[in-house]
């Protein structure tokens, strides 16, 4: 017997990444108004937490920020930590680019020498990076 499913056969139909963070609203305004994805659903008072879930709509996969009532930090372990959104243009990546600037968010030197020329590096309030990269990655 065989267990390997096919990639039509796999029985997970959604999938989220979330992690905690101590600033809900810094982070939700640098994914929202910096990288201009969309707030798909809010929580407040779920056994002590609130929360954020942000993506694009219509899609099945999205970021998931959650804050206790503590104010779990929600550092990045290490500068290799990384989100990459892979862009079809130039002129769409300098979009976002140009609005993350806007916020105050600047290019960094990327931790891995992979992805400096690949596009641009940013810092969310949490230290977690995220690469704009230009193109897109077929596997």
């Amino acid at each position: 017997m065989n267990d390997e499913l096919s990639n039509n056969d796999y029985p997970a139909v959604q999938f989220r990444i979330a992690r905690p963070t101590n600033k809900i609203e810094e982070v939700t305004e640098f994914y929202t108004k910096g990288l201009g994805l969309k707030v798909l659903y809010e929580f407040e008072g779920h056994e002590g937490y609130r929360g954020v879930m942000i993506g694009l709509p219509d899609l099945q996969y999205h970021l998931e920020f959650t804050q206790d009532g503590k104010g779990t930090p929600g550092k990045a372990p290490t500068k290799d930590n990384l989100l990459v959104l892979y862009f079809k243009t130039l002129a769409e990546l300098n979009i976002i680019k140009d609005k993350l600037t806007a916020l105050g968010c600047h290019p960094i030197d990327p931790e891995n020498p992979y992805w400096k020329d690949k596009g641009f590096t940013f810092e969310d309030p949490d230290g977690w990076r995220v690469v704009l990269n230009d193109g897109v990655f077929n596997v």
